[in-house]
């Protein structure tokens, strides 16, 4: 009994090792697929313009979206020596791996700008950087050797780049956003290098980047660095996700994400444009109208303002009355009676004769008549 027992404890492991090993075939796949790097596998290595070929691939990144291209002037050695420009990038293709990290693809042949050797280049356009190459030949395409690689300088990218600057009033209002691309390069070559000029390229999303050269003035010797800064603009009006590229060489040596948010003050603009224009121009038209509405009644004027100005025209005035020559009752004149005017007496015959109402009258009788005063005194009756 003791003889077997440590024989059935040593088979313990072995069987939980058989067990478990099963539930875990496809990262272990994937591990080993991952170490080796990507690679590129084509269903043929030669075909015609106007052909066609299948691009397979295998340890890429998961749902990563890669570009497929036909080069010249390219070795899986040396890369593609002139760049993106030396590809047929009008016929190219794009396609997203799976999760596994594989794909298929079906590629067009077409000639490239440049002669052969050829291969089909596949690159990231989105996620890590990583890029394989796989030998093609075009044919009927001319075949030229590559140009020999020069000694000397080589620059490398040091240390992570990086976007300075800011937006400011006038990127709010539509203005081309502007940053300065900084980083540190070394040289690696044997011989130094003087005044290097340098390929900047902003791309938005998965087109291809444009591509504008930037020299900076300087010489970095064998083993030295340097601080390089460069300036990097947008379109006016630019917005959404950029990508911007370094480039010397003919290789691509950093790519740095750029946002650019969108410019909200052309929108505000437009907004209170419609609003402001039609109220200013409603104000004016009705200024207009306010000006030119009196002028036109006073130019012809209605048939009621006519007929008050005939009537007003028309009529006579009143006279005014005469003056009253009435005699105040309490004034009394120290004369006698008021004879009566003799022109007034012939314009009235008829009239009888008026004593003055101021002027008191007394009743005579017939038996005792007045009898005229004497100048000496006393008059008799």
């Amino acid at each position: 009994m003791r003889g077997k027992l440590p024989r059935s404890l040593a088979l313990v492991p072995t069987l939980l090792a058989l067990l478990v090993l099963p539930l875990f075939p496809l990262p272990l796949a994937h591990a080993a697929a991952a170490a080796d790097g990507p690679t590129v596998t084509l269903s043929k290595s030669q075909a015609g313009t106007g052909g066609s070929i299948t691009v397979g691939g295998s340890g890429w990144g998961a749902r990563t979206l890669l570009m497929l291209l036909v080069c010249g002037q390219a070795t899986p050695a040396r890369g593609v020596v002139g760049g993106t420009n030396s590809c047929a990038n009008a016929d190219g293709r794009a396609v997203t791996t799976g999760a596994d990290g594989r794909f298929s693809r079906t590629l067009p042949v077409a000639e490239p700008p440049v002669p052969c050797p050829c291969v089909v280049h596949v690159a990231t356009a989105t996620g890590a950087k990583a890029q394989a190459d796989a030998v093609f030949q075009v044919a009927g395409h001319p075949v030229r050797p590559l140009p020999a690689a020069t000694a000397g300088g080589r620059l490398s990218v040091l240390t992570d780049t990086r976007l300075d600057g800011s937006n400011g009033l006038l990127t709010w209002f539509g203005a081309p956003p502007a940053r300065t691309l900084v980083f540190t390069v070394g040289n690696v070559g044997t011989g130094p290098v003087a005044n290097p000029v340098f390929q900047v390229g902003t791309a938005h999303g998965v087109f291809a980047p444009q591509w504008d050269e930037r020299q900076w003035h300087g010489t970095i010797d064998p083993g030295g660095k340097a601080r390089v800064e460069l300036p990097v603009e947008l379109a006016a009006g630019a917005h959404a996700d950029y990508t911007v590229s370094l480039k010397y060489g003919g290789k691509i040596l950093a790519e740095q994400p750029w946002g650019v948010g969108r410019p909200w003050g052309v929108t505000l603009f437009w907004i209170l444009l419609c609003l402001v224009v039609p109220a200013a121009v409603f104000r004016i038209g009705m200024a207009v109208v306010d000006r030119v509405r009196p002028r036109h009644a006073a130019r012809r004027p209605s048939r009621a303002l006519w007929r008050g100005r005939r009537a007003r025209a028309t009529t006579v005035p009143e006279p005014a009355p005469p003056p009253s020559t009435a005699t105040l009752p309490w004034f009394t004149p120290d004369t006698g009676p008021v004879r009566p005017d003799p022109a007034a007496r012939l314009s009235a015959p008829h009239e009888d004769r008026q004593t003055s109402p101021t002027t008191p009258t007394t009743p005579t009788s017939p038996a005792s008549p007045t009898t005229p005063m004497t100048p000496g005194g006393k008059g008799t009756t």
